[in-house]
């Protein structure tokens, strides 16, 4: 096995310094190599993390230089490009979430791992948390029974992010394929990821302007962005429910913008006991001698010593390339979700439930 994984960054912006903050913690990981479109964000974070191999293009440093891995952090329009041509390289990869623009992008990318027979692993960081973590075991345990429904929200107040992520033609939408992809896949990752068959959603585009124009700022913006001015053509909320072939649901809430309390909760409900984690701690609602009871987990701090969700994620990803460790954010995971996805934007459109095939 190797003993060490030379690692080609693709992007250099937010969310790469953010991984390249873990790879500098993971004994055997390096990042050799760095890349992306804007020279002045490509020289920075090469500077700031002292890079000296640095491109403009994903041919050029795939061309160039000698690497095992590659790690994907660009706009959303560019994943399947940028991770197709690394996976052909002969590159284990890693690709941001969410997966693709769309579920015929998200299945070109898993057959270029499969044709490649290579590792290609979903950026679905939840996944890592503490809380993820003592569900499943929970869940393991049989203490939930059938899990049967669960709620997937994730609501700004005021967070559109601006920039590219407002740009439908570079994200591919707002808020659903931003924030709401990360409850949707992780409560579907905890019942067992059940096989969707269809969708039912509402969106709506009401408020982004006037709340572009308020006082308050965003804590999302990427440097340079202005979301008073920035082009703004995606969905500012919506709801949904997706039903699944074992008669299992979710129910997906989701904002960049909406007048409430900011909340972030996952929700799993079983025929022996519920779970609930997010801004609130993490709660179990269960039965004790014929008493309904709630259980407020207390002295998490063993799991918080390693809870950092992006160092767990990247030190998965590098065991999984230098040890083949079984990966838990596998491609296909991130197929269904696109799936998924595709849908909830149909059906948003069409105002009809949309079946999945």
């Amino acid at each position: 096995m190797m003993k060490e994984l030379r690692i080609g960054l693709i992007g250099a912006g937010n969310i790469a310094r953010t991984h390249l903050n873990s790879y500098k913690k993971i004994p055997g990981a390096k990042v050799v190599a760095i890349c992306d479109i804007n020279e002045e964000i490509l020289n920075s974070t090469g500077n700031a993390y002292g890079i000296e191999k640095r491109f403009t293009s994903v041919e050029d440093m795939l061309k160039s230089t000698t690497l095992d891995a590659a790690d994907v952090c660009v706009w959303n329009c560019n994943h399947a490009k940028c991770a197709i041509a690394a996976l052909d390289a002969g590159l284990n990869t890693l690709c941001e979430k969410p997966m693709a623009m769309n579920a015929e992008e998200a299945e070109a990318m898993e057959a270029a791992a499969i044709r490649n027979n290579k590792l290609l692993m979903l950026g679905f960081v939840t996944r890592f948390s503490n809380e993820a973590r003592i569900a499943k075991e929970f869940i393991a345990d049989g203490k939930l029974g059938e899990i049967y429904y669960s709620k997937a929200i994730y609501l700004r107040r005021n967070g559109c992010p601006g920039g590219w992520f407002s740009d439908k033609s570079k994200s591919g939408g707002g808020p659903i394929i931003d924030i709401g992809v990360h409850p949707l896949d992780l409560t579907r990752y905890l019942m067992g990821n059940p096989e969707p068959v269809s969708v039912s959603a509402v969106s709506f585009d009401k408020l982004h302007e006037e709340r572009a124009q308020l006082k308050t700022i965003a804590g999302w913006m990427p440097k340079g962005a202005d979301a008073r001015y920035d082009k703004n053509d995606v969905e500012d909320s919506a709801v949904a429910i997706i039903r699944y072939a074992n008669g299992a649901a979710t129910l997906l809430e989701t904002s960049y913008a909406l007048n409430c309390i900011p909340k972030t909760e996952r929700e799993l409900y079983g025929t022996k006991g519920g779970i609930s984690f997010g801004d609130n701690g993490l709660k179990i609602f269960t039965e004790v001698n014929g008493f309904m009871a709630n259980v407020d987990l207390q002295d998490l701090n063993f799991y918080r010593e390693k809870a950092d969700l992006f160092d767990c994620e990247m030190n998965h990803f590098v065991d999984c390339c230098l040890n083949g460790t079984k990966c838990d954010s596998p491609a296909h995971d991130g197929v269904v979700i696109m799936k998924i996805l595709d849908a909830l934007y149909e059906s948003a459109k069409t105002g009809k439930e949309v079946t999945i095939k």
